[in-house]
């Protein structure tokens, strides 16, 4: 976290950049593709995701963004004209608290503070992405974001902690698994 409030604004949106670069050289998504992707929080300094966000609907791609409602993280599909609030813990979220009820995802774009060789991810500790993995389609790609490459195990691994299928940062995309793309 520290790493990560020490970049510049710009030296984070270039970083973001490349990362979406990456992204889309890698998975080549495609038009009706469905992605759910965070929306960052910008105390944190996370990752420039509205630029994906742009990207995915220039592409013509659906797009799914979280909202926590009453202690559960829910999808809601989001376009061009969707109206945001900043929610009590700051974050930018749909007006809308209309659930999806979509579980196939061709992607899932994650937040994370960590994530280490393995596919092993340290979040903020509220257990959100873990059950949300445990609701959607197993052949949704799990994929973290991070503007560090992982260089560390993490150690305290907990049995309800569910690994990243890919990590992308800036300069590589890390494949945890023997599937194909």
């Amino acid at each position: 976290m520290q790493k990560r409030k020490a970049l510049s604004i710009d030296e984070a949106f270039l970083l973001s950049e490349k990362i979406l670069e990456l992204f889309l050289d890698y998975f080549k998504p495609e038009k009706e593709e469905k992605v759910h992707i965070f929306i960052p929080i910008k105390k944190f300094n996370e990752i420039d995701t509205k630029i994906f966000i742009d990207a995915f609907l220039e592409k013509n791609m659906r797009v799914f963004v979280p909202k926590v409602v009453a202690d559960n993280l829910i999808s809601v599909e989001i376009n061009r004209s969707t109206v945001f609030e900043a929610s009590s813990w700051g974050i930018s979220e749909p007006l809308s608290n209309e659930d999806s009820g979509e579980h196939h995802f061709d992607y899932v774009i994650t937040p994370l503070l960590y994530g280490d060789p393995k596919g092993n991810r340290v979040g903020y500790g509220k257990g959100f992405y873990d059950t949300f993995f445990q609701s959607i389609s197993a052949s949704s790609k799990k994929i973290g974001i991070n503007y560090f490459d992982p260089d560390e195990e993490i150690n305290d691994v907990w049995e309800n902690d569910i690994p990243l299928d890919y990590l992308v940062t800036p300069t590589e995309v890390l494949s945890f698994f023997n599937g194909e793309v």
